[in-house]
């Protein structure tokens, strides 16, 4: 095998042999059968060839043949180089029984979630980011699954959001009684950074020494300047990472267009719920991490989050067009159970809760108080906003389990335009 000019066919002078020991370590460690050090090798190898805009020619044809091309390719979601086969019409393909005619297995997050799949919250710290070299493992994690199994699963970056969220309160909405506040994005910033001056990066490092809530902390290099003032003293095991939330009305592929701010540039696309089958417009909460980046020899914006919520004056996240619209309706329907003296409070819940029948995320909690009474009532709302059959029957599965907490009342698109939500609420809470 040999290192070559990128773009080139890999034929001719000019190529660099890689030593016997290095070819077999990166063919152990692409197949998935090589030790740590094999790893590390092969790691070391694809970095220094991205870097150096080298590609790896294969010598798995004849002699004399152009050789089939390996390219070193970053991927930012799981922090870890791998190598990705060049093909195309006029390229040729390694042999069957080469190791490399077949696509590397790599710590890709999906694009497929569902509102059905399993959101715990997040284990231990509140970081994304591992330290080399743990994060050059290939071996998926509690975050990732591989691409081509196109399961399901929740970036950790989206459940430390959740998190915060949770912790601040912001994904519920409260009695009229009680919310007093005046609403505006500047006061939901402020409770979410309160929040996370409670939380810890690291042993001893606070959330909210590396957090920042406008893009400008980035486009002006401070967030840079506090990872390089606080690497000093981040405990060892931990990576330096920093994190903003950001308000935004629009994002595109690894651009993000801020509000009040030039747009923000990623090492990799944005995540969101918002995808090609289940398109969410904003306004989305983002959440962005920074920290070292071998391709820009310092730090840089690596990845981010967008959740779609309901507003720029409520931060409740929503998971679809059809949930920020019966949250409209829930937020409004709270004037008329006040009159009737029943202060109405709900809840987004942002992971799962366990019942006797198994785990369960409801769409919506609501809660009613009586003032004259005392009584308290709870009830669960789910959007059902589609007929798809696969949706329907992950559907049928979760109500059971929903049923073991409040009683459960399912609204359909029809509801909503035709202004049934209220009189389908108040007879649920027998109002």
């Amino acid at each position: 095998m040999w290192l070559i000019a990128r773009h080139s066919n890999g034929c001719g002078a000019g190529r660099i042999p890689l030593p016997a020991p290095v070819r077999d370590a990166l063919m152990r460690w692409y197949v998935g059968t090589g030790s740590r050090g094999d790893e590390e090798a092969g790691i070391m190898l694809v970095q220094q060839a991205r870097i150096g805009e080298k590609w790896i020619a294969c010598d798995c044809l004849p002699a004399g043949e152009p050789p089939p091309i390996l390219t070193p390719a970053f991927l930012s979601e799981a922090e870890t180089y791998y190598l990705r086969r060049l093909t195309s019409a006029n390229r040729p393909e390694h042999l069957p029984d080469c190791p490399f005619f077949r696509d590397q297995a790599t710590n890709r997050i999906t694009e497929v979630r569902t509102q059905e799949s399993p959101a715990d919250p997040p284990t231990g710290f509140f970081e994304v980011l591992r330290p080399a070299p743990e994060k050059l493992a290939q071996r998926p994690d509690e975050d990732s699954t591989d691409d081509r199994t196109r399961q399901a699963s929740v970036p950790r970056l989206a459940r430390l959001l959740w998190r915060l969220l949770n912790l601040s309160g912001l994904n519920r909405c409260p009695p009229l009684a009680e919310d007093t506040a005046e609403l505006s994005i500047s006061s939901e910033f402020k409770v979410l950074s309160t929040a996370a001056a409670k939380i810890e990066i690291a042993p001893g490092i606070e959330l909210g020494r590396a957090f920042w809530t406008h893009a400008q902390a980035l486009h002006s290099r401070r967030v840079y300047a506090r990872l390089r003032e606080l690497s000093h003293i981040w405990p060892r095991g931990h990576a330096p990472q920093a994190f903003l939330a950001l308000f935004a009305q629009e994002f595109r592929g690894s651009t993000i267009h801020v509000a009040g701010s030039d747009p923000v540039v990623l090492a990799n696309r944005v995540q969101s719920p918002s995808i090609r089958g289940n398109p969410i417009k904003g306004p989305y909460l983002t959440i962005i991490v920074a920290g070292e980046y071998p391709e820009a020899h310092g730090y840089a914006p690596l990845r981010a989050y967008a959740q779609p919520i309901y507003s720029g004056q409520r931060f409740i996240p929503v998971d679809s067009e059809f949930e920020r619209s019966i949250l409209r309706e829930l937020i409004n329907l709270r004037w008329s159970f006040d009159r009737n003296g029943i202060d109405l409070a709900l809840e987004k819940p942002v992971f799962d809760t366990l019942t006797p029948a198994g785990p369960c995320r409801p769409d919506f909690v609501l809660e009613a108080h009586s003032r004259s009474t005392g009584e308290i009532r709870v009830l669960i709302l789910e959007a059902m906003g589609s007929n798809d059959d696969a949706y329907l029957a992950a559907k049928a599965v979760v109500h059971p389990k929903m049923a073991h907490i409040a009683p459960v009342v399912c609204i359909r698109p029809r509801d909503l335009e035709e202004g049934r939500i209220g009189s389908l609420v108040r007879r649920a809470f027998g109002a």
